[in-house]
């Protein structure tokens, strides 16, 4: 399925949209709607091109503000990635710690047009290992046209390769203040974009599929997100960021083992991600049908 560009309106500040959670105010939902409103009468699709050519005057950071999307509950969010599309339904590729949040909770999806969309999460089974992987399909419908990532090839990626990590932190930490700002309300202003390098590609995978290790600021939120090499294609989801809590058991490789103190040092300092080779083979399991893309 071709993949199609969206142009942004240069204002900034935009919103949640029709759908909104109930804590928000009448006043609040209002301006929300408004702002949301304004980005769709600004929103334009156009640039058609085929899965296998990506034309030169579209950028890695385009690319990853069309397929980022934003995954709304009750009182936090995170990220995800389109990955296909069968008729009017969309599906987004995530982590399972973003959509696990209690029983039957209700999601909102925002996409990079300001719309947002009540989402369905699919369940999945377990890798072709055996092996849990934190990551799960989420499913939302529409008639409107959302372009879909390409899948690359992490098995391509050699270290100190250029890759961009995209999604949405939950949080704003001004310069020089004493305070933390919620991004929950901001919608696609959160919107981040960071650049690294592959710093890590260890032979044995860490615990649920965690195998990319890189230098990227990823935040709070961005779990979920993309992962992309510079031709902007899809090899890696966002996860962990760096110095998680728990120290070396944090770090356990999927075989029970731990790393060694000079290696768990270098692991610590890196954002991990979930690679393409490891959540395909579900992807594509889960997801016959679908119109998807990749190389």
């Amino acid at each position: 399925m071709a993949r199609e560009p969206i142009q942004y309106p240069h204002k900034s500040g935009l919103s949640l949209g029709e759908q909104q959670t109930s804590h928000f105010s009448t006043q609040e939902t209002r301006l929300l709607n408004q702002r949301s409103t304004e980005a769709q009468k600004n929103h334009k699709i156009t640039n058609h091109y085929t899965p296998s050519h990506v034309p030169e005057n579209l950028s890695v950071p385009e690319i990853a503000r069309d397929i980022t999307v934003r995954i709304l509950l009750e009182t936090t969010s995170g990220s995800g990635v389109i990955i296909g599309r069968q008729g009017n339904v969309y599906t987004v590729l995530t982590n399972e710690h973003v959509v696990n949040q209690g029983n039957n909770p209700n999601y909102i999806v925002l996409t990079s047009d300001g719309r947002t969309h009540s989402g369905q999460w699919r369940h999945h089974t377990n890798g072709a290992d055996g092996k849990n992987l934190d990551i799960a399909l989420v499913e939302f419908k529409t008639d409107q046209t959302y372009p879909i990532a390409l899948m690359g090839n992490s098995r391509k990626l050699s270290l100190n390769e250029r890759v961009y990590s995209a999604g949405f932190p939950n949080y704003y930490f001004p310069e020089n203040a004493n305070y933390v700002e919620s991004t929950y309300s901001w919608g696609l202003r959160a919107f981040a974009l960071t650049t690294g390098q592959v710093s890590l590609l260890p032979e044995k995978p860490l615990l649920n599929g965690y195998k990319l290790g890189y230098t990227n600021d990823v935040k709070d939120g961005m779990s979920g997100g993309p992962v992309l090499n510079q031709q902007g294609e899809l090899v890696g989801i966002n996860g962990r960021h760096k110095y998680v809590l728990g120290g070396i058991n944090a770090y356990s490789f999927a075989d029970g083992t731990q790393p060694s103190p000079e290696l768990f040092e270098q692991m610590e300092a890196l954002s991990w991600g979930i690679p393409s080779e490891k959540f395909m083979p579900i992807v594509n399991r889960q997801s016959t049908g679908l119109e998807s893309v990749s190389r």
